[in-house]
This record gives structure tokens, sequence and C-alpha cells, in this order.
């Protein structure tokens, strides 16, 4: 696999496909992801090689400064992103130092960030399938979702929608969840942690 610098990073959006799922909070990757795609002025089509949508081009300011990026939202179901993910690394001769997972996260309060190279899943399905599937080693940008209320079990909280309360901020949050998608890319992980970890 080829890591220099003119070599494409692969974003992938996690969330669950269909209207179904579309709003819920087990889906803000997919929400950051459509946001990026706007900003790459481009649509997704189906991936060749791999269960996916794919779109190719590039992140940051205009000339030799931005960034080559395929990104990818997985057509699977949340649990099989391993799947679609590593064949689209492979597929695009991608290391996996350069494959950026933008996850919802539990374990953190409500629209915080938190920016980090490795690690566990921490009981997350997707990140599950796609550390069995190509390894720990790849980035993750982990977008706080917050503790269910009560006794709510955790799969019915991920899967139910955001609440109007939450809805009010979210365009915020993931608009600066993107920001910093772009910011690890230009920038690289130290600096990017430095603003948007809170």
């Amino acid at each position: 696999m080829t890591t220099d610098e003119s070599a494409p990073w692969l974003v992938v959006g996690l969330g669950n496909p269909g209207p179904g799922y579309a709003a819920n909070r087990h889906n803000v990757g997919f929400m950051v992801a459509d946001l990026l795609a706007g900003r790459m002025s481009g649509s997704y089509r189906r991936a060749q090689k791999a269960q996916a949508q794919v779109l190719e081009g590039r992140l940051g300011p205009m000339g030799p400064g931005s960034r080559r990026v395929v990104l990818a939202k997985p057509s699977s179901f949340m649990n099989l992103s391993g799947g679609p993910v590593s064949a689209l690394r492979d597929f695009y001769k991608v290391d996996t130092a350069r494959v950026v997972a933008v996850h919802d996260e539990l374990d953190i309060d409500y629209g915080t960030l938190r920016l980090k190279l490795g690690g566990g899943d921490n009981g997350h399905n997707g990140l599950k399938s796609m550390t069995k599937a190509m390894g720990p080693d790849y980035h993750r940008v982990r977008f706080g979702i917050g503790r269910p209320p009560g006794r709510m079990q955790v799969a019915d909280f991920v899967l139910k929608d955001f609440s109007s309360t939450e809805r009010k901020e979210l365009d915020y949050f993931v608009d600066r969840a993107a920001d910093a998608v772009e910011a690890l890319l230009l920038e690289g992980l130290e600096r990017a942690q430095s603003t948007y970890n809170s």
C-alpha cells in the first residue's frame, strides 16, 4: 500500500441504508458524509468493487493544498461495514492509516467530537466489523450522541431519530464534524485534535 501525500484518503460515513434509518442517531456518519459530498460538489455513484456509494474528488483549498478523497457510505447494514470498507481500501490502494471512519459514539456527550487513530471498538458494531476486516489502525472521527436515558436499551437509543431538542443544534454539530474531517486530512491528527477534541 502507498502512503505518499498524493495517495487518496478513504473517508467512510457509517450508518444503515434506507430512508427508515436516515435520521437515526446511528446514521450521523452518513449525515457528515453527505455534507462533505456537498463540499466536494459531486454526487455518489455505486462502487464497482464494493457494496457502497462512493464519490471521488478533492477536499480543501483549490490547488496543491487539497487532498484526494474517496468518500463512501457502505450500502450494507452497520454490522457488516467491514466488507465494503476493506474492499474499497484494496480497490483504491489506500493504506489503512489513510482510512477515516465517521461514526456515532455513546460515551461522549451529544455534539462533542473526538479524533483518534486506532483503538478499540467500544461496542460499536460498525467499528467492530471494520477492525475484523482490516485491523484497528484507521482514523476515527467520533461524534458524541450521549448515553440512553433511564433504562432504554442502547440498540433502541441509537436506532431512534435525534430528539427535537437535539435537532436544533444538529446541523451545527454535523458541520463541525465535517470541518474536523477536513482538518484531519489537511493538517494532520495532532492539529485537528487540538482544535476539535473538546
